[in-house]
């Protein structure tokens, strides 16, 4: 099952359940905010859809999908995947022992990565920097939890990140990940599956450039190093959520050195079980 935020043919912002394929349920008037609904204890249960036979429903068609956080804020997990770590190994010498170190660690490297309210959604504009000259889509696999750090549904994100900016210097990482526009997410929460259905998932990231591809990559979640439920323990440790938190669990995907992101670039990010988040690229 989906859950989603999504502005309304009334006008109105808010946060509903799939109903099949062409229909959304609006859960507005039964709960307070999507955060709510995600500490709910057997959660499955309790969206099953015939518990909502009175609320409005909503065609897919008449929707607008937002980003589906309304209160969590987005970390970062990095260097999860072998093929993330010899790309930042690679991007700078200085900062190469450190990436190295990090993956055989047995603390992982955790992140801020943005404010819920500068979350992009779908079909918004992701940034690039307008002081970077190399920069990159972070395809990833997003972990739902809530304030009792539970993983409780899986969504797409996004880690927009400027890879000169930090290849200059490890201690630049916050300007490389963290600045306008530099985080997506999307389009659904779904809620349901379990770690080992989840890492049976593939993730595919298409670049088009004037209507034509220029870059295409795939990877599995299997790749991933360390399980959801350790990273959300390292995450939650010594920190409080009272809303939640999204964890983006780190790329496996990486676009060769000579690629950088254009304005006017389109990014697609599919993972198989979840659907597809695209993004246009603007300049920021």
């Amino acid at each position: 099952m989906k859950l989603c935020r999504f502005l309304a043919s009334t006008g109105h912002v808010a946060f509903g359940l799939f109903e099949g394929s062409d229909f959304i349920i609006d859960l507005s008037n039964r709960f307070r905010s999507l955060g709510e609904i995600l500490e709910l204890d057997d959660l499955p249960a309790r969206l099953d859809a015939r518990n909502f036979t009175h609320e409005k429903r909503f065609p897919l068609r008449e929707v607008k999908f937002l980003a589906p956080v309304d209160g969590q804020e987005v970390w970062c997990a990095g260097v999860t995947y072998l093929r993330s770590k010899k790309a930042r190994m690679a991007e700078s010498d200085f900062s190469a022992s450190a990436y190295d170190r990090v993956y055989q660690a047995e603390r992982p490297e955790l992140f801020f990565k943005s404010l819920p309210e500068k979350v992009v959604g779908p079909h918004e504009a992701v940034g690039i920097r307008s002081d970077a000259t190399w920069s990159v889509p972070e395809p990833e696999l997003a972990l739902a939890l809530n304030s009792r750090g539970k993983l409780v549904g899986f969504t797409i994100g996004n880690d927009m990140s400027s890879r000169d900016i930090e290849g200059g210097n490890l201690l630049y990482l916050p300007q490389a990940k963290t600045y306008r526009r530099s985080c997506a997410l999307g389009p659904c929460i779904v809620v349901g599956p379990s770690e080992e259905e989840a890492r049976a998932w593939e993730i595919h990231l298409t670049i088009e450039r004037n209507g034509a591809v220029v870059f295409q990559g795939q990877t599995s979640v299997a790749q991933i190093k360390r399980s959801f439920s350790e990273l959300a323990q390292y995450l939650f440790r010594c920190q409080e959520f009272p809303r939640g938190a999204i964890l983006l669990t780190g790329t496996g995907i990486v676009p060769p050195d000579t690629f950088t992101l254009q304005n006017g670039d389109l990014v697609r990010i599919a993972i198989s079980g979840i659907g597809s988040l695209e993004n246009p690229v603007t300049v920021v």
